[in-house]
């Protein structure tokens, strides 16, 4: 096991994916960081000055945030809306050897492949930490910027905001296990990002709210990936806004890592079954 993860350590460590894929989330989160602050500060006042502070216009939803909610909301933007990037980081580990064709000699060296897909899902977690720092790293400076622009508290020294703060990258280093599984079962690389970025930004966010919608589905929803990956944290804007519901935190866990387990063992029993050449 040791020269399989050393190997694998090596090989996500001499590519660029895993910078540029830091580079991308950091860029991407202080973006949206302050367009989702400035937007829920504005809807914040605009409720104050008609006299709605529990309901009417707060940028997201029908609900209306305090300025905890915002700061709580903002902060772990990464888990709503920049969980991709680990997990296209987590699914190149895997979709890279197929593509580059590395995949025949890493097997002839190491042929016990369930232990090349051990290997593969211990060797990311460093790289996915980074990416995960750099992410939550981005949407909190983005974030906090902006509050104190706009004249409003960071809540930066908020224990509770730490502690959303620490889970945020926890979940996101998760989701890169979930993108190792994922690339086990789609080996193709293209597809494999295409899939992604259509699953985390389109399909899913629609899924949650349509199975909030009705008491029968409501339970459904908190057990979406997305959903759980939120729930390690405890916040997320959907919540804050009254759209959904979560997990504890430890059943948030739980389930991404088996949503992670899952790929994995049918990679295992498809793709990394099959003869490779």
């Amino acid at each position: 096991m040791t020269a399989a993860l050393r190997t694998e350590l090596r090989k996500v460590a001499s590519t660029r994916a895993w910078w540029l894929t830091a580079a991308a989330m950091f860029g991407y989160m202080i973006m949206m960081g302050v367009i989702m602050a400035f937007s829920l500060v504005l809807g914040m006042r605009a409720a104050e000055e008609a006299g709605t502070a529990g309901g009417g216009p707060g940028g997201f939803g029908e609900a209306v945030l305090d300025e905890r909610a915002i700061a709580m909301s903002v902060y772990t933007l990464g888990l709503a809306l920049g969980y991709v990037f680990p997990a296209i980081l987590g699914a190149f580990s895997v979709t890279g050897e197929f593509r580059h064709r590395t995949i025949t000699p890493t097997l002839l060296a190491e042929p016990r492949r369930s232990l090349v897909l051990g290997a593969k899902l211990v060797a990311v977690v460093p790289f996915a930490l980074a990416v995960a720092v750099a992410g939550v790293l981005g949407t909190v400076l983005g974030g906090a910027a902006t509050l104190a622009i706009m004249g409003e508290p960071s809540l930066l020294g908020d224990a509770e905001v730490q502690r959303a703060i620490a889970l945020s990258v926890v979940a996101l280093t998760l989701w890169a296990l979930v993108g190792v599984g994922f690339g086990s079962v789609l080996t193709n690389q293209v597809a494999a990002i295409v899939v992604l970025l259509a699953f985390t930004q389109f399909v899913e966010p629609l899924l949650r709210l349509l199975l909030a919608q009705f008491d029968a589905t409501e339970s459904l929803s908190k057990l979406l990936p997305g959903a759980a990956g939120e729930a390690i944290a405890g916040s997320s804007l959907y919540v804050s806004s009254g759209l959904a519901e979560l997990l504890d935190a430890w059943q948030g866990a739980l389930v991404l890592i088996g949503y992670a387990v899952v790929l994995v063992l049918v990679g295992r029993l498809t793709t990394f079954r099959r003869d490779i050449g």
